[in-house]
């Protein structure tokens, strides 16, 4: 039996017809799925993010949204948002995945069943499509079983499902994260994931418009580096509606740390430091090779995650990254404002999914979905 032949015929054809295009965010963090489905059209009606700081960062960017800062166990959907949304889309919390987290990776963390949190939400909320991202660890989990059990369960509620690990650099990012993406729909779509686009756009391109900065700046607004006219095409579309660079805030490493800087070159790591520098390391081994990791200019950046704990370093500048360059190289545009302390908004940034990759992703679903609806209109 086919997975469409599980859906309700009417129901079927009143969702392929439905006009409705509003979205539910859950897992939303900061919220960089959300400007990726609002930049092709999309209305996000309802959000859920259980960490203060991220979901106030979500409200100053999404005014018009409703956001649900609570356990998510504890949130019932109906309450807050009618039923078929066109999609629910959102990522739980992925550091059982991770093949980097050693420690918890194991059927024992919490974590890594919150997705059926998320498949709660798509079984009462009923939309056309759904979108469930992760961490690319996702794939080996328990041996591949995770992934096919998610793929059941979602079978199960009618869904036909597509999944792919994506690298954002591929879709404009100038950085090189790779996502775990399933997309699913129930209305017989074969979903076909955005073709790669024919360009890499470098961290130079991406930052070097953005002010010089020093250890430690705490200066909430500046003026760039470069002209409008003077800037690469990345940095033209990260500066649209916005005239300054916002929040540029770098961390402030001791006197040791800036000094273990001036011997790493470009894309070389903690490797580069003498030993009489890194005395501090009982045994330098177990350096993760992400560690005091100095960014190429001439490429995409390295993932940036827990940037402040890597100690990544900037391509030209002893110092770290600045708030500013680190949501540009996560394609957040210069007008999006991060609430909370230093910390938080680094790590708000570190956990988000690239914009520009979820707008190819969410461009790709909503062309799909309207092609199918000029085909349903030929059928009849």
């Amino acid at each position: 039996m086919k997975h469409t032949e599980t859906v309700d015929s009417k129901k079927h054809i009143a969702n392929i017809n439905n006009d409705n295009f509003d979205a539910v965010d859950i897992f939303s963090g900061a919220g960089g799925l959300s400007i990726g489905a609002e930049r092709t059209g999309l209305n996000i009606a309802v959000a859920v993010e259980k960490d203060v700081y991220a979901a106030e960062t979500f409200l100053h960017n999404h005014p018009f949204s409703k956001i649900l800062c609570d356990d998510i166990c504890d949130i019932k959907p109906l309450n807050h948002t009618s039923v078929n949304p066109f999609i629910v889309f959102g990522g739980p919390p992925c550091q059982g995945f991770s093949t980097s987290n050693t420690k918890t990776r194991s059927l024992e963390n919490a974590n890594n069943f919150l997705f059926h949190q998320f498949l709660r939400f798509v079984e009462e909320l009923q939309p056309s499509w759904f979108l469930f991202e992760n961490v690319e660890g996702i794939t080996s989990f328990d041996n591949g079983n995770t992934v096919k059990e998610i793929k059941r369960l979602f079978s199960e509620l009618g869904f036909i499902t597509t999944e792919k690990v994506l690298y954002a650099s591929d879709y404009g990012v100038p950085q090189h994260r790779n996502r775990f993406i399933m997309v699913g729909n129930r209305l017989g779509i074969d979903f076909n994931f955005p073709e790669k686009f024919d360009y890499k756009v470098s961290v130079e391109e991406a930052i070097s418009d953005l002010p010089s900065l020093k250890n430690g700046d705490n200066i909430k607004e500046l003026s760039y580096s470069k002209k409008v006219s003077e800037s690469s095409d990345y940095a033209k579309l990260m500066r649209k509606n916005s005239t300054k660079s916002l929040q540029n805030f770098v961390s402030r490493n001791r006197d040791y740390v800036l000094e273990r800087y001036k011997y790493i070159a470009q894309g070389q790591n903690w490797k580069a430091i003498p030993d009489e520098l890194m005395q501090n390391y009982t045994d330098k081994n177990n350096c993760h090779s992400g560690i005091y990791k100095r960014l190429n200019s001439t490429i995409p950046s390295v993932v940036i995650s827990n940037y402040r704990k890597n100690m990544l370093i900037h391509p030209f500048e002893d110092r770290g990254l600045s708030v500013r360059e680190a949501a540009r190289l996560q394609s957040f545009p210069d007008n999006f404002i991060f609430k909370g302390t230093l910390s938080h908004i680094q790590q708000q940034i570190g956990n988000a999914v690239p914009p520009l990759l979820a707008e190819a992703i969410f461009k790709a679903i909503k062309l799909q979905h309207e092609q199918a609806l000029i085909l349903n209109k030929l059928v009849k």
